[in-house]
């Protein structure tokens, strides 16, 4: 099988190629990985290091919107799974059209070459954040979205094409939307590696409005091992939430990484609410969980992992601080 994954230099693209070429997922031993990244400051060719020797591994530098570029790299994959995408809420605040013209444009794009190119699967990798914000309850994939930044609308917009696609043409399209993301290579822009680089450096974490705001956790191995379960079990069309099951508002995960550090509130710098902020993201994963998949990593053990982890990797975040908004 060869199997294209776009933007996977990035966080959750490269853990899930790293997975797939160390033979995590059963079945897929000889899979052979293509990976299309245009290197944007969040994509890294770190991430792949460990993996950049293996024979079955092929790297482009290539963006998603170049239509003649995926006219001719497309053929011949059997899978596409699209993790490229403009992912920063605050950065899509302050500049949209990137995310509209990499998250709309560049899902249209790929999922043309893939039709055109007769592609078996299509996965793309979505948000729990196209719904907007919950009061009380889950999400189930029936929800209507309605997305509230520019990111997640950009997203939503993906995520209909998608549905179009299938619908319209039976390309086999699946869509996955997962809860906030943390684990090892994540871009310290996000909300954990932003506080523990902070931290280790001995500098305040910045907590937006009264850090209520709640939001559902899922370690990045995790979310991958959903997104494989889909491509191996999933059905064509459908939607998967993929949640991590453990809730936290953004005053108990900075008391968490706090204590981590031995640090106390006076570490804390509240600033000024985000525009058009989510109250509180929660997905039902049931559906995924009828086809075998259940998150194994526990918040606290995982947490503690990445700490360790961004101790130890030093030379890994240090040179990407310039490139955080």
């Amino acid at each position: 099988m060869r199997i294209l994954v776009t933007g996977g230099a990035g966080f959750i693209g490269s853990h899930y190629v790293r997975s797939l070429l160390a033979g995590v997922y059963p079945g897929h031993e000889d899979t052979r990985v293509t990976v299309l990244d245009k290197l944007t400051y969040a994509g890294n060719p770190a991430n792949l290091a460990p993996v950049a020797g293996d024979p079955r591994l092929v790297f482009v530098l290539g963006d998603v919107c170049d239509a003649g570029l995926l006219g001719d790299l497309v053929p011949g994959h059997d899978v596409v799974v699209n993790f490229a995408a403009e992912t920063h809420v605050d950065r899509s605040i302050s500049g949209a059209g990137d995310f509209v013209t990499t998250n709309v444009l560049g899902t249209q794009r790929l999922l043309q070459a893939a039709l055109e190119s007769g592609v078996g699967t299509f996965v793309q990798v979505s948000t729990d954040e196209v719904y907007g914000s919950i009061d009380a309850g889950a999400w189930t994939e029936a929800e209507p979205l309605l997305p509230n930044s520019p990111y997640s609308a950009a997203k939503a917009g993906a995520d209909l094409l998608c549905r179009a696609y299938h619908r319209t043409y039976g390309l086999d399209v699946r869509v996955t939307r997962c809860s906030n993301n943390y684990g090892p290579y994540q871009f310290p822009e996000k909300v954990v590696p932003l506080f523990v680089t902070n931290l280790i450096d001995g500098r305040p974490v910045p907590l937006y409005g009264d850090g209520r705001n709640v939001r559902e956790w899922l370690h990045v191995d995790d979310h991958c091992r959903g997104i494989q379960v889909v491509l191996d079990k999933g059905e064509p069309g459908e939607v998967y939430n993929i949640g991590g099951g453990v809730e936290l508002s953004n005053l108990d995960l900075t008391r968490r990484i706090l204590d981590a550090f031995g640090a106390g509130w006076e570490m804390v710098e509240y600033v000024p609410d985000r525009a058009g902020h989510d109250r509180r993201y929660a997905l039902d994963s049931g559906r995924i969980r009828a086809i075998g998949h259940e998150p194994r990593m526990d918040f606290d053990e995982g947490l503690a992992e990445v700490i360790r982890w961004y101790r130890d990797h030093q030379d890994w975040w240090r040179p990407l601080l310039g490139r955080r908004a």
